[in-house]
């Protein structure tokens, strides 16, 4: 184990011992909505909240939270199993603590593990399920037959959309593919939103449409203007939080994640998201 692995593992050994890590994967029905900058950024506001978060980057050959970041991350996902590494070796840490791990490319090595593999997989994941206030799943836009393993066996869902005609239908698509599998509850969050009305009346026509069709509901979680912020603080290679904390992008994380935290927390056993989760894998 690297230094940097064994130090982390001191800082984080006993923490939460007698917490089980809530498991969130965002998610998106089509690619280029910003899912990866709101992940980020919501994972970062819960850490200045004084949250212990650990955002995994499940992004299948897009992974860019460590770009997002301005960082080149030593390690991703793929040393764990290449080079044997431990979980903690290839943990990096940014702003606010916040733990990540990269996605690295030939990301969906990970989705064709062999059982040897997979249960050295689900053991280091284990490690971490007591250190953790929040384990969020960056996953790539919509729905496959090897991600939705990790999307049905989390605590919740995040779906990120736009105002755009083809975002809002194939973010209901993906929740239908998803619902029609198991319930879970999703959170919704319009990104791009041209006015405050305008991302309100969206989550309320896709809840609707939810609610109908598929008998569920949807809880709307809040709306991200469309802030020139976001985009100048992409180019700088920083969250937009850290960029510019005044934007008006920045000012709807912070409600939207103090929203979050204003709700009931109902967190599964110790065990439920990784029993689901070696469940579904071995299953396929």
């Amino acid at each position: 184990m690297t230094d940097q692995a064994a130090k982390l593992r001191q800082k984080l050994k006993g923490v939460h011992s007698h917490y089980h890590a809530k498991t969130i994967a965002v998610v998106s029905g089509k690619g280029g909505v910003g899912k990866s900058n709101i992940a980020l950024n919501f994972s970062l506001s819960l850490a200045s909240k004084g949250k212990k978060v650990l955002l995994f980057d499940l992004d299948v050959g897009m992974g860019n939270i460590d770009i997002l970041l301005g960082k080149s991350s030593n390690y991703s996902i793929i040393n764990l199993f290449e080079n044997k590494l431990s979980i903690y070796d290839i943990i990096e840490v940014g702003p606010y603590s916040l733990s990540y791990i990269a996605g690295g490319s030939g990301q969906d090595h990970i989705f064709f593990l062999d059982e040897q593999r997979l249960k050295y997989f689900h053991e280091q994941l284990e490690l971490l399920m007591r250190e953790y206030d929040y384990i969020i799943f960056d996953m790539g836009a919509g729905v496959t037959r090897e991600t939705i393993h990790y999307i049905l066996a989390v605590d919740e869902c995040i779906l990120v959309t736009t105002p755009e005609p083809t975002s809002m239908t194939d973010a209901y698509s993906m929740v239908k593919h998803v619902l029609l599998q198991q319930p879970i509850k999703f959170h919704l969050i319009i990104n791009r939103s041209r006015s405050k009305k305008q991302g309100i009346d969206i989550m309320n026509r896709i809840n609707s449409a939810v609610n109908r069709f598929l008998h569920h509901d949807i809880t709307p979680l809040g709306t991200i203007p469309d802030d020139s912020a976001v985009t100048d603080a992409v180019l700088a290679q920083q969250p937009f939080i850290l960029h510019n904390p005044k934007s008006r992008a920045s000012a709807a994380i912070e409600s939207l994640t103090n929203q979050y935290l204003g709700e009931p927390v109902k967190k599964s056993n110790d065990t439920g998201f990784l029993n689901r989760l070696r469940r579904l894998m071995t299953e396929r």
